[in-house]
């Protein structure tokens, strides 16, 4: 164990987590964690921090310090050591103030790598998730299995469900979580930092997200543990983000079940350094709005239904924003099923996206509804049934940008589907891929299949299906029916 503890203070000094001033103190902290009453130091070649962690780990159910190790004993336990090595809030925000000063992204740039470095965000998970990209008629679309979110073990199944309801912090979002020690039902979170921001003259935090879709990815939430909502406020919020971060997109999930996020209870945006497809997409159809001709506007080419507002002026774009999200609020054009409300329940919403074009103010307005029908409860735009093999979620904000985060499951799912396919078997006779059946059968006799393009061929038409989910939760569908639809509502504005 000393030479793990000098492992560990070499990796946090090494990494500017820690002084050489603070090296005894880090020290004495982490032989109490582990129960020892002397150490002697020792020069060691320092390796990933998440091996010095495993082993930690190892000497600690060895020695009854844990109880087991089960994955959410182990994430509870190694946070709990990380955040011994972790800067305090006040100088991890001192140097993110004195680094935005120089410029906003030197600033992140160091909050990210801080963010990694403390193992908040979790390095050696994140590489374990599938990424690829597919050309398709709406430019290149990003794909990724979600494998860092590791799945529960029985123990820890058994553990929670007898755990005390406890409403501190009341959601993974809140200031509270900010050095908080978890349990079994919340993530540790002792290593966790967040830098205090202003948005329209009200407190937000800026924080990473520990599974990062993409690079950078950024949550902004609200000091407040309040309501998440689409409103004039929200527009004005998210182009001041853009304004004090250039180099970040910024948006926010809609405010309605279905079509909103998976954290309604807690106001909040998503952000990050990444370009996504939607933001290249090009305008298809150029309108004007009268009184705003200030603002460029246009429907985009994109498989779901967007207006993207163009313009120097931010204050301008708030406005016209708002007025289309409350035009859109109150619409109903039964023709195209499109219904403002039934029986009292509001469908209509929006899913704006925030970011710079150069020295423009760039918003796009994703159309948002989320009726339902007894044909489709899950949501008339919502994924087809069919493509439920692939993608049932609901689909948010990262999704909408163009970014599939698919399930776990589908790593393994495509490995037998490769091993099937090249022998010739009976995919309805295997029980963990039958499912995708009838898909293959629809692509499988395009192809010349060989071993050496089968994996490539599979990632393809997974895309493919990603662009039929859009497709499906666009309110207007992409075809001449479905434009002229969409342009009855820019008619009304």
């Amino acid at each position: 164990m000393d030479k793990l503890i000098s492992e560990l203070v070499s990796y946090g000094i090494e990494n500017g987590l820690i002084d050489d001033d603070d090296k005894v103190y880090v020290i004495n902290r982490l032989l109490e964690l582990f129960g020892k009453m002397d150490f002697t130091w020792s020069k060691e070649q320092v390796r990933p921090v998440h091996l010095i962690l495993e082993d930690m780990m190892a000497y600690a159910v060895e020695h009854g310090i844990m109880e087991d190790d089960t994955i959410t004993t182990k994430d509870l336990f190694d946070t709990k050591v990380m955040g011994l090595i972790t800067p305090m809030p006040s100088s991890v925000r001192a140097k993110f103030k004195a680094l935005y000063e120089e410029n906003p992204k030197h600033a992140t740039d160091y909050y990210y790598k801080l963010s990694q470095d403390t193992n908040y965000i979790r390095r050696d998970r994140i590489e374990k998730d599938e990424k690829w990209t597919t050309d398709t008629e709406y430019g290149q679309i990003d794909i990724t299995i979600n494998l860092s979110k590791p799945e529960k073990d029985p123990r820890d199944i058994a553990r929670a469900a007898s755990q005390k309801k406890n409403d501190y912090p009341k959601c993974l979002l809140c200031v509270e979580n900010e050095g908080y020690a978890g349990h079994v039902n919340h993530p540790a979170r002792q290593n966790h930092r967040i830098i205090p921001i202003e948005l329209m003259g009200c407190d937000y935090y800026l924080q990473y997200s520990p599974y990062v879709y993409y690079n950078e990815h950024c949550i902004v939430f609200n000091k407040q543990h309040t309501p998440m909502v689409i409103d004039k406020a929200v527009f004005g919020k998210l182009l001041d983000f853009v304004r004090q971060f250039p180099h970040y997109i910024v948006g926010s999930n809609a405010d309605l079940p279905i079509v909103g996020g998976s954290i309604l209870s807690h106001d909040h945006f998503q952000g990050g350094g990444y370009e996504f497809a939607m933001a290249k997409a090009p305008y298809e159809y150029m309108f004007n709005i009268d009184g705003y001709e200030d603002v460029t506007t246009g429907i985009i080419k994109w498989p779901m239904s967007v207006i993207r507002l163009q313009g120097e002026n931010a204050k301008r774009i708030v406005e016209l924003s708002d007025y289309i999200l409350s035009s859109w609020r109150g619409y109903t054009d039964e023709d195209a099923f499109i219904f403002s409300e039934t029986n009292g329940e509001p469908h209509n919403t929006i899913t704006p996206i925030a970011r710079m074009n150069g020295n423009l103010y760039e918003m796009d307005l994703v159309l948002r509804n989320n009726i339902t029908t007894s044909e489709k409860p899950w949501g008339v735009y919502h994924p087809d049934e069919k493509l439920h093999h692939i993608k049932k979620e609901n689909i948010g904000l990262i999704e909408v940008m163009g970014l599939a985060v698919l399930p776990a499951r589908l790593k393994k799912e495509m490995l037998l589907l490769e091993e099937a396919i090249l022998a010739g078997k009976d995919i309805r006779a295997i029980e963990d891929i039958e499912k995708h059946a009838d898909w293959v059968d629809e692509w499988s006799g395009k192809y010349e299949i060989t071993p050496d393009n089968i994996s490539q061929i599979l990632k393809d038409e997974i895309a493919n299906v990603f662009i039929e989910v859009l497709e499906c939760a666009g309110v207007y569908k992409r075809t001449e029916e479905g434009m002229n639809a969409f342009k009855r509502f820019i008619a009304s504005l």
